[in-house]
């Protein structure tokens, strides 16, 4: 029988480590901002002087964190995109003109695919900068500005596993883009552009004139109009509103639900009275050029759930309703 004693699992402390590890890395990156010097200041100043787009290249992990570096650029205005060095040398090397600019990733700087695109690149004449933890490699030699991107050590225990390296390397291509964006004057609108799809760049570009009610689509009565005949359009368009606009189309009030229940609450006779006695006649409007963000912020603001959209002439235009709004989702 066997009676060997059953071996002892290490306990580990997981919190322990965790925090170890950013703390390694936090000093790290504390280690970094030294290195923010004119060498820094010369990738910018390359960058800005380039025609064409940044070509962001690296091998492996390295590679990784240079596919963001290059999404971070060209979402904040300096057009960017990754290659892979192993393609680069099969073809893919078409894909870089004199024009443009390469950021070429290595933490040890003698990455044999990114150093063989050395000679290709110098032939072509295209600037080079290097972000490498090794200044004496041979990319870093080659490289026309070499960003210096060393750690003293991974946060890996065995000092192997690229974590520290990486973190840092990425904060340096964080560094460049928000110092070229700020270079450009790059602004929210800006950034929208690059973001249509998103909720943040639905906020910054969205117009009520995309989301709003328009033509016979727009609840609208005369100033003669019965309430029955209003509160039958409200009901046709489904808006919980209408417009009372006079012969020359111009806008002179609008009713709503809610005046519908003041109107009750006062006892009036809601089978004979006009709608131009208890309209209300100072209505919030806004122009149809008004982003959809700042019509939501109106409506939170007074209580309301639907806005009319006027011309100079006081036309009403369109109408928008919070539904409208929130399913354009800018939220």
């Amino acid at each position: 029988m066997n009676t060997a004693p059953t071996p002892q699992v290490k306990k580990m402390d997981h919190i322990a480590i965790g925090k170890r590890t950013v703390q390694m890395e936090l000093e790290a990156i504390a280690d970094l901002s030294a290195r923010i010097d004119q060498t820094f200041h010369d990738a910018c100043e390359l960058i800005k002087q380039c025609k064409g787009k940044v070509v962001v290249t690296g091998m492996g992990k390295s590679g990784h964190i240079g596919k963001k570096i290059a999404a971070t650029l060209a979402s904040t205005g300096t057009p960017a995109f990754f290659i892979h060095p192993g393609e680069a040398s099969h073809g893919d090397l078409g894909m870089i003109s004199t024009n443009d600019a390469v950021i070429a990733i290595s933490n040890s700087g003698n990455s044999a695919e990114i150093i063989a695109l050395i000679p290709l690149l110098h032939r072509l004449k295209t600037p080079l900068i290097s972000m490498t933890g090794n200044t004496t490699s041979s990319l870093a030699i080659a490289a026309d500005v070499n960003l210096d991107v060393s750690v003293t050590c991974e946060a890996c225990p065995l000092d192997l596993a690229p974590t520290s390296s990486t973190t840092v390397t990425l904060v340096m291509g964080d560094a460049l883009a928000v110092a070229l964006l700020e270079a450009k004057g790059f602004s929210a609108e800006d950034f929208a552009f690059s973001h249509p799809g998103g909720a943040l760049g639905k906020r910054l570009l969205l117009k009520v004139s995309d989301v709003m009610h328009t033509g016979d689509k727009i609840p609208s009565v005369s100033l003669q109009a019965s309430l029955s005949q209003a509160l039958l359009e409200m009901t046709q368009k489904g808006l919980g509103m209408t417009t009372i606009v006079d012969d020359e189309k111009r806008l002179m009030g609008i009713f709503t639900d809610g005046d519908l229940r003041r109107t009750i609450d006062q006892g009036l006779d809601i089978r004979v009275i006009q709608i131009q006695d208890i309209m209300n006649t100072s209505p919030n409007t806004i122009g149809e050029n008004t982003l959809a963000a700042e019509a939501l912020g109106i409506m939170e603001e007074k209580s309301i759930t639907s806005l009319v959209i006027s011309d100079s002439q006081q036309r009403a235009v369109g109408v928008v309703h919070l539904h409208d709004i929130l399913r354009s989702g800018i939220l």
